[in-house]
C-alpha cells in the first residue's frame, strides 16, 4: 500500500489528478512531518477507504506515533468544528455566535506536536470539509506564526487533491459493481 498503487488505480480519464498527486506529496517542499501529517489528515476527511488504506500506512512510516496520533486527532477534531462554525457562520440568525459552544476540543490546545503543524492539517481538513471560518481562524494562526502563504496553499493543494481522488476511485468502485 502506497502512494505509487494509490496512482495506479487512478483511471485514464483523470491523468491529471494523477500527475498531481505525486507531484503535491512526491515533489512538496513540506518538511516530513507536515507533509504526512496533511495527508493522513485529509485522507480521513476525504472519507474515502480507498484513499485512507494507501496512504496511511505510508504516513505512519514517515510520522512519529505522536504525530500520527495528532493527525488523526486534527481530522476527528475538525470534522466536528467544521459542521459545528460552518452551520453557526451559514445561519442568517448572527445571535448563535454569541452563544457558548459547549464543545470540547482541548487537542487544539494540546496537540502533542508542535502547534503550527496542527494548524497546518487543521487548516487542510477545513478546505475539504468547506468550513470558511475555520479556514481564516487557523490560516490567521499559521501566518501569525510565520508561516508563509507558500506554505498554507500547499496544505489545501494537498487537500484538494486528496479529496478529488478520493471521489474518483469511489465512484469508479461503484461503478465497477
Amino acid at each position: 500500500m502506497s502512494l505509487d498503487s494509490l496512482k495506479s488505480r487512478m483511471p485514464d480519464y483523470a491523468k491529471d489528478l494523477k500527475l498531481n498527486l505525486g507531484s503535491v506529496i512526491g515533489n512538496s517542499d513540506l518538511p516530513a512531518q507536515q507533509l504526512w501529517g496533511t495527508v493522513l489528515a485529509t485522507a480521513i476527511a476525504s472519507r474515502s477507504p480507498i484513499v485512507l488504506r494507501e496512504l496511511a500506512p505510508e504516513a505512519k512510516a514517515n510520522l512519529t506515533p505522536e504525530a500520527y496520533s495528532a493527525a488523526k486527532s486534527a481530522a476527528a477534531v475538525m470534522a466536528m468544528n467544521n459542521v459545528f462554525y460552518r452551520t453557526r457562520h451559514l445561519l442568517s440568525d448572527h445571535e448563535y455566535g454569541n452563544l457558548r459552544a459547549g464543545l470540547r476540543m482541548n487537542v487544539i490546545g494540546n496537540p502533542g506536536v508542535d502547534k503550527v503543524d496542527f494548524e497546518l492539517w487543521s487548516f487542510a481538513v477545513s478546505a475539504i470539509n468547506g468550513c470558511g471560518l475555520c479556514l481564516d481562524s487557523h490560516e490567521q494562526v499559521l501566518r501569525k506564526a510565520g508561516v508563509d502563504r507558500e506554505t498554507v496553499q500547499e496544505a489545501f493543494k494537498i487537500a484538494s487533491v486528496i479529496q478529488a481522488v478520493g471521489v474518483t476511485l469511489d465512484a469508479e468502485a461503484v461503478l465497477s459493481e
